[in-house]
């Protein structure tokens, strides 16, 4: 908050006691006129991706409950396509009121600012931070048949055979194959990526084991974890998963340096006044300490964890460097 804008605060508090019918003219002094009226109207919820995904579902159940903090309805307006670049440099290029923002995933924004160098927009520079929501767990999963019972053992193994072990992603520069192409780097093995169009397709070909392994979101493997059909043997994130907390993390299996989540978080565009980020930043979070909706999204393999702008600002910066760096050493082309 601007020091000027503290003093005046200060002043109207001391002389409130004093002079109550001044107190009020002081206090709407204080606050520029767009402070006091924000939010007047619907807000909009850019999300890059089509409905019924992560990003959509985390949307629409935050923006349910910050319209009800905020006494004004939350549209999520699904712009899919390119990468997530239509959606995102929409947000970008509108106005800085507070009234259009950006939930995206902090993995995949990082990923697209080295694969689209073409893109209209910067993820760091063009967008001011508001938190991150929360993120969903990848887990490194292996058919039920296979010799791998442990991390450590499919390393092994593909150490022995290089080339000959598989793994499945979601498409050629998505999160998921650069998840895999990082495990690969970290335990100095060589795998055969073997991309599809998404996780419905890889499914079939994981539980007939004509795949080997993947590194993918957690939610659509439950059941068949489950069953017993398929066999988890450690997550990607930064801790233990609270939803499967007997899983190690990557590093506690024995190769550390693969972090990798479904990160989701909040942006505004860049200019927009750092009052609005604040008030969005502490209402946000208020939602996201709420009982129902921290169920609702633990219900589909998303935990909350909520934040500061800067600590959003500060992960950012080190997701764009990391993906870059798997990415040069993987040496994938940019499109």
């Amino acid at each position: 908050m601007p020091k000027a804008l503290v003093r005046r605060l200060i002043a109207a508090a001391l002389l409130a006691a004093a002079f109550p019918c001044l107190a009020a003219a002081l206090l709407t002094a204080a606050f520029p006129l767009w402070a006091q009226q924000y939010p007047s109207r619907p807000i909009r919820f850019i999300a890059p991706f089509p409905p019924g995904g992560g990003v959509d579902i985390v949307a629409r159940a935050v923006g349910e409950k910050l319209s009800l903090r905020l006494g004004q309805p939350v549209v999520v307006e699904n712009k899919p396509g390119a990468g997530t670049t239509i959606g995102t440099e929409a947000a970008a290029k509108s106005a800085p009121d507070g009234y259009t923002l950006l939930v995206g995933p902090i993995g995949s924004q990082a990923i697209v600012h080295h694969m689209h160098p073409k893109r209209g927009f910067d993820i760091q520079r063009d967008f001011a931070p508001v938190l991150r929501i929360g993120y969903g767990t990848i887990v490194f999963v292996v058919p039920a048949a296979s010799r791998a019972a442990s991390v450590k053992d499919f390393v092994a193994l593909a150490k022995g055979s290089p080339g000959k072990y598989t793994f499945a992603s979601s498409g050629v520069g998505a999160l998921i194959h650069l998840t895999g192409e990082m495990f690969q780097q970290a335990a100095a093995i060589e795998l055969t990526h073997v991309p599809y169009k998404g996780t419905t397709q890889i499914l079939p070909d994981l539980l007939d084991g004509r795949v080997d392994m993947a590194l993918d979101s957690l939610p659509a493997y439950i059941p068949h974890l489950k069953s017993g059909k398929l066999r988890a043997l450690a997550v990607a994130s930064r801790g233990r998963s609270t939803l499967m907390p007997e899983l190690p993390t990557m590093a506690e299996a024995g190769v550390p340096g693969v972090v990798s989540q479904t990160d989701y978080a909040l942006y505004a565009p860049a200019a927009t006044p750092r009052e609005i980020v604040v008030l969005l930043n502490r209402e946000t979070n208020a939602v996201l300490r709420l009982d129902e909706l921290r169920a609702k999204l633990a219900g589909q393999g998303i935990e909350v964890t909520g934040g500061t702008p800067e600590s959003l600002r500060a992960e950012l910066a080190e997701e764009v460097a990391k993906w870059g760096r798997v990415i040069a050493q993987a040496n994938i082309k940019p499109e």
